[in-house]
């Protein structure tokens, strides 16, 4: 009796390994995962290098000037110049390793299900890690001397928390505090808020916020959503801070129990990239099972403090 021809699906041209391109499926899940889970991906700058640990960003401020008088030479000015570095963190990952008897007995695709989980994890990290660097930059003094630092308002009590009156008051500060420290209003302005916070504007008083007589296309009442408030939009996460971070990269650490809001523009904190998302999956014999991994190799950091404004409470 003749052995059936196997028909190996995962195998490139009827060449090579057997899985390789059940590995392209899987990094696709992962990237579709990951996107969905993180809300500043595209919120914030993003440079990615092919090498080495860390890498700077040039800052510059602004020069004066006046009127020239007649005959006297122009010599030109002095203008203070700095620069932030963001150094890249330890390898993150994400892995599971699925036994293959647990395959054979199970009734739905366990491969894509923790594929999946791996990817939110990632996404999630790179949220947190971003939004507490986007806190100490609400902290931090100015990146060029003569320049501005970062702003940090304060309810009394939990006002931010829990009133909807002090809360759009506190983001109309915000922008106003940016727009005394010359943050153009052309970059977009992003006010994060926890999902607390975010349906709290939908509620009265704020209700006016989406307003049909008074305000258009701002949000819908019915759907509990608001767009903006004084031209910050908003974005609804779970990632913004709310304990005392002690674990973990030390520039991430701080005490954010007490922060209600976070405003700022793409140009306030920074990504560097050494490797971007990837993934990897290994069949291993002597356990029976396969490996999965979802990784990637980058750090965060301030760019320009004038950028962020934090809202915190009292207690």
């Amino acid at each position: 009796m003749a052995n059936a021809v196997t028909l190996n699906i995962g195998q490139i041209n009827g060449a090579g390994p057997t899985d390789a391109m059940f590995l392209k499926v899987f990094s696709g899940e992962v990237l579709t995962a990951f996107e969905t889970a993180s809300v500043v991906l595209d919120k914030h700058f993003v440079r990615t290098i092919s090498s080495g640990k860390s890498a700077t960003f040039p800052a510059t401020w602004k020069v004066t000037g006046g009127y020239h008088t007649p005959g006297t030479e122009i010599t030109g000015q002095a203008a203070n110049v700095a620069e932030r570095v963001i150094t890249i963190d330890d390898l993150l990952i994400s892995s599971v390793f699925i036994p293959n008897i647990d395959e054979a007995k199970n009734h739905f695709d366990y491969r894509s299900t923790y594929s999946n989980e791996c990817g939110v994890f990632l996404g999630t990290n790179w949220d947190r890690n971003v939004l507490q660097v986007g806190a100490l930059a609400a902290r931090a003094s100015a990146t060029v001397t003569g320049a501005f630092g970062g702003t940090s308002l304060t309810s009394t009590g939990t006002l931010y928390k829990t009133s909807a009156t002090d809360l759009v008051d506190g983001i109309t500060a915000a922008a106003q505090a940016m727009d005394e420290k010359d943050v153009p209003s052309g970059q977009r302005r992003y006010a994060y808020l926890r999902p607390a916070q975010y349906y709290l504007l939908a509620k009265t008083p704020t209700t006016l916020l989406v307003h049909r007589d008074y305000v258009v296309d701002n949000g819908d009442l019915s759907k509990a959503s608001v767009k903006e408030v004084a031209g910050c939009q908003l974005v609804k996460t779970n990632n913004l801070p709310n304990s005392n971070v002690t674990t973990g990269p030390t520039a991430y650490q701080g005490d954010f129990s007490k922060l209600a809001a976070l405003v700022m523009t793409d140009a306030a904190v920074g990504t560097l990239k050494l490797m971007d998302l990837q993934s990897e999956m290994s069949y291993d014999m002597r356990r029976q099972g396969t490996l999965i991994v979802a990784k990637y190799l980058m750090g965060h950091g301030i760019l320009r403090p004038e950028c962020a404004v934090e809202l915190k409470t009292t207690t």
